[in-house]
């Protein structure tokens, strides 16, 4: 193997284990929002995001698959959660930036 073709195949297989380990934090990331959507949001806005559960029919909840909410940017959904709005509690104080990060991406997978 010539030196060229060396280099070539050590920074292909550097790119590879930045890929994996991107996936791996990725999937990661997912599960530990999923835990905590189910922990924090479920009960109004149920295990499927669309609200269709007795307390977010009470509380007029918005569908989280929704086009309208999946429109919004992070930076939307990010204020939304950490400060709340209308009946919407908010959840600043009481999670981490990174678990209100791991919220928005989780909700961003519930899209119809």
């Amino acid at each position: 193997m010539s030196p060229s073709t060396r280099k070539l195949a050590v920074a292909a297989f550097a790119i590879l284990v930045i890929i994996v380990a991107a996936l791996a934090a990725a999937a990661q990331a997912n599960q530990a929002g999923a835990a905590l959507f189910k922990k924090t949001c479920a009960m109004c806005h149920g295990a499927d995001g669309s609200g269709n559960v007795p307390m977010g029919k009470t509380l007029g909840v918005r569908d989280l698959r929704s086009a309208d909410v999946q429109k919004e940017t992070d930076a939307q959904l990010t204020e939304l959660i950490s400060k709340g709005k209308a009946k919407m509690p908010a959840y600043g104080e009481k999670l981490k930036p990174a678990e209100i990060k791991d919220l928005v991406a989780y909700i961003r997978g519930l899209k119809k």
